[in-house]
């Protein structure tokens, strides 16, 4: 198979490198990371003057209408440069699960707002005691008056405290676990019963606990029929998981490159310590490891968009489990090469393991996906395949 991006793919993408390598520099991360803001809108607003925030939005909306593999170009790249601005959450994962919803007037407002960095829209789906079963739903929106009246609890949302929209997901009828009664909100940041516990996750990005009392909005503010729109926001997480494999990938290509060369500089015994057979094993294992996540990554953003949604789950556990694995070799094998000075915060390995663990654990971690990938084989799901189990 043939995996050489296209020509205004491989454009997009050494445009966004040339960038992020000029302006987006370790110690630029750093004083960002250090920032009361802990991000930095002029940086945004430069992203979406490269296009890169238009590459999930339709061309009706004028965006670049792309979808996963463009996005897989672009996050493999923001990888080393550990971008603090909300990529993944907003022009990935709520441009996505916006466009389902594109032919209403309002969501097409919101999508040209988005492509152009004016505004930022966050998916506030998991909760705490969903162990990331994306299925899982507690927060309540029954009706209330013209409207609905919002109650809940939101977890370990990226960047909410960022957004100016967010999307609630709510149910409207049935059980917590239930696949039939989920309905999608539209709700500003500020709105009245709407409370947000801000903080700073192990890999630097920012985060927030969403509280939801009694927050009324209207029947205008909602996506889609009521109680159907749990498929949509599966779909778009889906796009968001293939987006992380590919920004871990780029983490773990910066950290083999940064201990290659730490290891040709370093001396000992007169030589660089490079030049050790015992070291050259292991940096050969990380090698075997990075092209099978890449290969992994490569897998997630074909099938991530499949109409059939075992093929699709199946596929993107598989990758997960890979990259989750081959990020803990690699990054481990990183710090111990460096020695102590790995898990110094003046070296961006740490960093880079860092944001490596905290995506591991993102969207579930190794261990779940594995059960989930066992599971989904147990019950005669094919990644060739079409079959339901």
């Amino acid at each position: 198979m043939d995996f050489e991006f296209s020509d205004e793919q491989r454009q997009l993408r050494e445009t966004l490198e040339r960038y992020l390598t000029k302006e987006y520099t370790f110690e630029r991360y750093r004083q960002i990371r250090a920032s009361p803001e802990g991000w930095d809108r002029g940086v945004w607003h430069q992203l979406a003057e490269l296009g890169v925030l238009a590459v999930n939005v339709p061309t009706e909306q004028g965006g670049l209408g792309f979808g996963p593999l463009e996005t897989l170009a672009l996050m493999d790249v923001c990888g080393p440069s550990m971008l603090l601005e909300p990529l993944s959450s907003s022009a990935v994962i709520a441009t996505t699960l916006l466009n389902g919803f594109a032919g209403d007037a309002a969501v097409a407002e919101l999508l040209q707002t988005l492509c152009t960095g004016e505004r930022i829209a966050v998916l506030a789906h998991f909760e705490s005691d969903a162990r990331s079963e994306v299925r899982w739903v507690s927060t309540r929106a029954p009706r209330s008056g013209d409207g609905y009246k919002i109650n809940g609890h939101k977890a370990v949302v990226l960047h909410a405290n960022l957004a100016d929209t967010l999307l609630i997901s709510a149910r409207s009828v049935g059980e917590s676990a239930d696949a039939e009664g989920v309905s999608l909100f539209r709700v500003a940041r500020d709105a009245p019963g709407v409370r947000l516990v801000a903080y700073s996750t192990v890999g630097g990005q920012q985060a927030a606990e969403v509280f939801l009392k009694d927050v009324q909005v209207p029947v205008s503010a909602r996506f889609g029929a009521e109680g159907k729109t749990l498929p949509a926001i599966e779909s778009a997480l889906d796009v968001g998981l293939s987006a992380l494999c590919a920004e871990s990938v780029g983490i773990m290509q910066a950290l083999l490159k940064g201990t290659t060369e730490y290891l040709r500089t370093r001396r000992q015994f007169g030589q660089p310590i490079g030049r050790f057979q015992a070291l050259q094993h292991r940096v050969a294992d990380m090698v075997i490891h990075l092209e099978q996540a890449r290969s992994m990554s490569f897998l997630a953003a074909m099938r991530c968009t499949a109409a059939d949604r075992n093929e699709r789950r199946r596929a993107l556990s598989a990758a997960k489990v890979i990259i989750g694995q081959a990020g803990r070799f690699i990054g481990q094998q990183a710090v111990q090469l460096h020695g102590g000075m790995g898990m110094t915060e003046e070296l961006v390995i740490s960093h880079l393991f860092k944001r490596l663990t905290a995506a591991e654990l993102m969207f579930g971690d190794t261990d779940t996906h594995l059960q989930k990938y066992a599971q989904l084989t147990r019950n005669g799901s094919s990644i060739a395949g079409n079959d339901e189990p």
